[in-house]
């Protein structure tokens, strides 16, 4: 339990990130956001507030209150999954809306839209199974902490990948549309795996599932522009996902 003591600062630090990397995304343009933005945005937040209350109140003797907290908090991690499928339409409407009229989304071209869409779902996925492993392993202290810790690195892509953009864009404003869009995505990419393995190594699971999945689903979204590219992985998007 001692090793667990200060990990509630710890996981401050993606909180962080998060909400840097989302901030002009998300709060520069927060009234022309639609609903399920906002209530995604809002669950997603209170998911990384959990998970620095709850190492909390384990770690400080209020386990009952940590108890009722992760029931609320697997219904939270529900919200999470939930509301980011609802919105991977909107996905699928942006690739189309981008080949109607490219000269307003510059390098942002159809394919980034469905690629991303494809590793959403992959995340979404991976997301769900670390939280019911963590149901699981709940009364091993180290196995259902890592697979909730794990969990953050999961989610963290699409945050920091749009502040990487939108900073990346502006330094290179004179070049547009000619941007290559996916170097601030590669760079975000290996920030997240670098702190994954940082914090792996610093509690000591480098060689825990948790971990290997975490690896493998960040790693699969640097392959993000051959994965939307595929005509395949655009129909089988357009079937399953109505935009």
């Amino acid at each position: 339990m001692n090793k667990y003591k200060g990990l509630w600062k710890w996981m401050i630090v993606p909180m962080v990130i998060m909400q840097l990397g989302i901030f002009m995304d998300y709060w520069g343009d927060l009234r022309e956001n639609a609903f399920s933005v906002h209530v995604h945005y809002w669950t997603g937040t209170a998911w990384y507030l959990f998970l620095i209350i709850q190492p909390y109140f384990v770690t400080h003797g209020q386990i009952e209150r940590h108890r009722t907290v992760g029931i609320i908090g697997m219904f939270l991690a529900g919200g999470v999954c939930l509301t980011a499928v609802s919105m991977l339409h909107r996905d699928i409407a942006s690739a189309d809306k981008s080949m109607a009229q490219p000269e307003r989304f510059g390098p942002f071209e159809p394919w980034f839209f469905f690629g991303v869409a494809a590793v959403e779902i992959v995340m979404m996925v991976a997301f769900g199974f670390a939280v019911i492993m963590s149901i699981i392993h709940r009364k091993e202290i180290e196995n259902h902490s890592w697979w909730l810790i794990s969990t953050v690195f999961l989610i963290m892509m699409p945050a920091l990948a749009r502040g990487a953009q939108f900073v990346y864009i502006w330094m290179n404003f004179q070049q547009m549309p000619n941007v290559d869009i996916m170097i601030p995505g590669y760079i975000s990419q290996f920030i997240i795996l670098g702190l994954i393995v940082a914090a792996a190594w610093k509690f000591g699971t480098l060689r825990h599932p948790a971990t290997y999945l975490a690896v493998a689903v960040n790693a699969s979204v640097l392959f993000l522009e051959p994965i939307g590219r595929s005509a395949t992985v655009e129909s089988i998007l357009r079937a399953i996902i109505k935009s």
